[in-house]
């Protein structure tokens, strides 16, 4: 059961793989296959892109369900 507070909204990819127990890695290659979260691409000095995924509450839940946890 992972347990948030009312007033929040949106979850980075860090606090959802702290929350579910996936790793990042398993956790963006699930989301990007099965559309879930939206990926934030910023670009950088290098201009070379970085993507973070963020997900809502209603997708945090939907991950803690279907996504099994790590055992690594």
């Amino acid at each position: 059961m992972v347990t948030i507070r009312s007033g929040q909204k949106q979850f980075t990819e860090d606090e959802v793989s702290r929350l579910t127990g996936i790793c990042l890695d398993h956790l963006r290659s699930w989301a990007q296959s099965k559309h879930v979260g939206s990926l934030i691409r910023a670009a950088e000095a290098a201009s070379a892109e970085a993507g973070k995924w963020l997900f809502s509450d209603s997708e945090l839940m939907i991950v803690n369900v279907l996504c099994p946890r790590c055992e690594h």
